[in-house]
């Protein structure tokens, strides 16, 4: 395996730990993953798909916006993914083997994916453990503004703040317990990945945020009004929210695998896949079993036995032909 990165420092040691056998990029690598800033995602992937020869190869990124990026790569060997997961700590300190175990790994197909890289990208994934979903690029940016950039913003901001008072309250920050230190936790990651991000994303971070400005703007009238009943109903309500969310859990133990005869049109992989992520329906395994040469190949899911025919049942409203295998 080999690899590189923008700091030589971190390449030697990369190399000296045995982690990459290699600096230089293998021009008949299957699988290269593009760990860069935002911004420069499209010009790195256009490269590698330039220089590489293997005619199966698979290149993926992993950056945090997903719209300008697919805009930009119409190469059907480029699958965009985004994993929800990390470390505020950088480099070598942040890693741990199990860094990925029971995260979301988010995969953006468009209509020029190809089913043969999605299914095979998946399975990479899966000898992870991961949970893998898939989304369009835009509602992939709309959806990780509220759950991950947001976030990232307003734990700088608290920071930011308590930080400022410290400078006339210096015992603030040893006062600061255990919800605050979760609270900020992720305002020590790298900044400078975030730019690119932010500005790429800036519409609908700059929408979540007015959201959070209204919500913070009620709760500062319940408190100087006196309203009891108010505050208990909003910390009530986020309590509940927070039990529910779903757990990272990936439960093997019961699956039936559902067929699709998959119609000769661009974006019929994406729209099976987004169905699936809609409903929350994880899939397990996906395969592609090509079809005898001018046929249509045939989609193998793997899914949960509870949640097959909820799946199955969408599909068919989209006109696919859905056959369950126990």
């Amino acid at each position: 395996m080999s690899g590189s990165d923008v700091s030589s420092s971190v390449t030697t040691e990369a190399l000296e730990r045995g982690v990459i056998s290699s600096p230089e990029a293998h021009s008949e690598a299957s699988l290269v993953i593009i760990a860069t800033p935002a911004g420069v995602v499209p010009s790195v992937a256009q490269q590698v798909l330039a220089d590489m020869t293997n005619p199966e190869l698979i290149v993926t990124d992993v950056a945090g916006v997903k719209r300008e990026i697919a805009a930009a790569i119409t190469d059907e060997r480029f699958l965009g993914g985004h994993p929800m997961a990390g470390s505020e700590l950088r480099g070598f300190a942040g890693a741990r083997a199990d860094l990925f175990k029971g995260c979301t790994w988010i995969l953006t197909p468009t209509d020029a994916t190809s089913a043969t890289v999605y299914s095979r990208l998946h399975g990479y994934l899966r000898e992870l453990s991961v949970a893998v979903v898939a989304v369009s690029p835009m509602d992939h940016d709309r959806l990780v503004a509220i759950a991950s950039h947001v976030p990232h913003v307003m734990a700088g901001a608290l920071m930011n703040h308590a930080a400022v008072a410290a400078e006339q309250d210096a015992v603030l920050l040893q006062l600061a317990a255990g919800g605050f230190r979760d609270m900020t936790r992720i305002a020590a990651g790298d900044p400078t990945i975030w730019p690119d991000i932010l500005f790429q994303n800036r519409d609908a971070i700059a929408l979540s945020l007015t959201e959070i400005e209204h919500r913070l703007s009620e709760i500062r009238s319940a408190l100087t009004s006196g309203d009891r009943t108010s505050i208990v109903e909003t910390l009530t309500s986020a309590s509940s929210a927070r039990r529910d969310l779903p757990g990272r859990a990936i439960d093997t133990s019961r699956l039936v695998r559902l067929r699709i005869p998959m119609p000769d049109r661009p974006g019929v992989l994406a729209a099976i896949t987004m169905v699936a992520s809609d409903l929350l329906v994880n899939i397990y395994d996906i395969e592609i079993a090509h079809g005898i040469e001018g046929t249509a190949g045939t989609l193998l899911l793997a899914v949960d036995r509870e949640q097959a025919d909820t799946l199955s049942d969408a599909l068919r409203a989209k006109d696919f032909v859905v056959a369950r295998e126990e």
